[in-house]
């Protein structure tokens, strides 16, 4: 017999109760005029991922619940269709479980409640929730389904109980962020982990941004070969009815695989336009150099928001080349957005003047080139607060790593777009958003990096070249590699040691730059954790 199975890949907001309960309705309306015997949505998709320290408060526990009763009776009209809803639960004792109910005519039928609970990287879980052993298993139309939650199917204990609780198909509510190439990584976990019980999956993933983290949607099904029979859209909501001929999936057209640049391309569209909508701010203000960084965040923005809630500013000195005036004038045609000039020679000389005793007898340093990044920044921000809107940083991970970035100033703003990209990276999603169309001068991507804060400045004279940085960045903070193996890699010694100790010492910096988007399986931010006070350099 058939069955026909719904994925609800949504963008849930986390806290948004009445708007996350309209969602799930919306999409198990439209599943059910599809025919679908169940609908499957994403983990906690009733009070969106991850509610963090929400889920330490007990009227979150309860307003959850009102909206639980509530949805459940709008869900009653549709005879005998399973939805599967994620949700925190808080039993009389204070006990706390990630779950999933089952809601078929109005009625829980059941509730599975996660086992294995994530505390790396980005996750947190045992903060809050206790782990269950429990398996849970229901029948539609003669074909046994059950049910584990993201994490549990990273390991076989979870999905071995399900199977051993008669479980054909296993369905699983994802909260799982992306990070580069992901997927793949799921597939082959996935085999591992469920296909070899004999089942087949159907995995929902969540799809949208939440702070830093973004949540890519890719939901698929396979069978129990571990073929995938199914493929959801990347980076968008998406529904999908699934047959199953029993416990067989009946293949569909897969969508189609993303290149790496434009899978990270559309994740950073996606981060910002949740963080700026989700947040309610009108429109963005970035700063433009006429470099490729600040070309890069505007091109991300323009495509995220429209060209009417982006606002350019160029804020030249009289280290500004005129290249820097004619590329940013040039940009900001090709994307038609609001592009305003106010020049700091004026108040920097005013700094300067008022700094004249203080400084005397002594030479001009990062000092002043700090000052004239600190003017920018307070510009930026007081049109920000004029205006509503927010700034996007414009800083990369390469110069976030080793503190080529100015606290207060460059660093001054509301969130980070490329705070995750290292600078090699940047120059490619730049050629990748230009074979889409031009928008980005030619001669933004081939001059040398400077930040033109002194008289014929380039990035490389402070730095080892970026191939060089990027590579031992990766290498050291991503994947954890000890110095001997960096060196051993081919890498000059001098700059690994120099790069790994500007790594460590610039702590205190990234500790104050704003939030921004992880893109990497280990970013600055949640997952990285370093002391800043420490002596120990290794």
């Amino acid at each position: 017999m058939t069955v026909k199975v719904a994925i609800a890949q949504m963008n849930s907001t986390v806290g948004d109760l009445a708007g996350n309960r309209a969602k799930i309705f919306d999409l198990s309306r439209r599943a059910f005029e599809a025919g679908a015997d169940i609908v499957l949505t994403p983990e906690l998709s009733l009070v969106g991922y991850p509610p963090e320290d929400l889920l330490l408060r007990n009227a979150f526990y309860a307003k959850t619940q009102e909206a639980f009763a509530a949805l459940a009776a709008d869900l009653a009209q549709f005879k005998d269709m399973h939805v599967v809803v994620g949700l925190p639960l808080q039993d009389e004792k204070g006990v706390r479980h990630n779950a999933a109910s089952v809601l078929v005519n109005g009625e829980v039928l059941g509730t599975y409640r996660k086992h294995d609970l994530p505390n790396t990287t980005v996750f947190d879980e045992k903060r809050y929730f206790t782990s269950s052993d429990q398996a849970f298993v229901f029948g539609v139309k003669g074909v046994r389904f059950g049910i584990n939650i993201c994490e549990d199917t990273w390991f076989e204990h979870a999905p071995m109980r399900a199977r051993a609780a008669g479980a054909q198909v296993l369905l699983v509510p994802n909260g799982s962020p992306y990070h580069m190439n992901k997927q793949h990584l799921r597939y082959e976990t996935m085999r591992k982990n469920v296909s070899a019980q004999g089942m087949a999956l159907v995995y929902a993933n969540l799809v949208g941004g939440q702070d830093e983290l973004i949540f890519d949607g890719d939901s698929f099904v396979m069978d129990a070969a571990g073929t995938i029979c199914a493929q959801l859209r990347h980076f968008e909501e998406d529904l999908q009815l699934v047959e199953f001929d029993g416990a067989t999936p009946v293949p569909q057209p897969l969508a189609t695989p993303l290149t790496t640049e434009a899978q990270v391309y559309q994740a950073l569209v996606l981060g910002v336009r949740d963080y700026i909508g989700k947040n309610g701010f009108p429109g963005v203000l970035i700063g433009m150099s006429g470099g490729v960084d600040s070309a890069l965040t505007l091109a991300i923005a323009v495509d995220a928001l429209g060209a009417d809630k982006v606002r350019a500013v160029m804020m030249p000195s009289q280290f500004t080349a005129d290249i820097s005036w004619i590329d940013s004038r040039d940009m900001v045609k090709r994307l038609n957005v609001r592009y305003d000039e106010i020049p700091i020679k004026q108040t920097f000389d005013a700094f300067r003047a008022t700094l004249a005793e203080e400084f005397a007898g002594l030479a001009e340093d990062a000092t002043e080139e700090n000052i004239q990044a600190r003017i920018r920044g307070t510009l930026l921000m007081a049109l920000s607060n004029k205006h509503g809107s927010i700034v996007l940083t414009t800083g990369n991970k390469s110069e976030m790593a080793v503190g080529y970035c100015t606290l207060y100033g460059d660093m001054a703003g509301g969130f980070a777009v490329i705070k995750d990209i290292a600078k090699t990276l940047v120059y490619r999603l730049c050629a990748y958003r230009n074979s889409i169309a031009s928008v980005i001068p030619e001669r933004i991507l081939t001059r040398g990096p400077s930040a033109e804060l002194r008289a014929d400045q380039l990035d490389q004279d402070s730095l080892p070249p970026y191939e060089i940085l990027d590579g031992i960045m990766q290498m050291y903070m991503e994947e954890n590699r000890p110095i001997a193996d960096i060196i051993e890699a081919g890498y000059p010694p001098a700059d690994v040691a120099k790069i790994t100790r500007l790594i460590k010492i610039n702590e205190y910096k990234r500790r104050q730059s704003p939030v921004g988007i992880r893109v990497t399986h280990r970013g600055f931010g949640r997952d990285w954790r370093y002391p800043i006070t420490s002596k120990f350099f290794e």
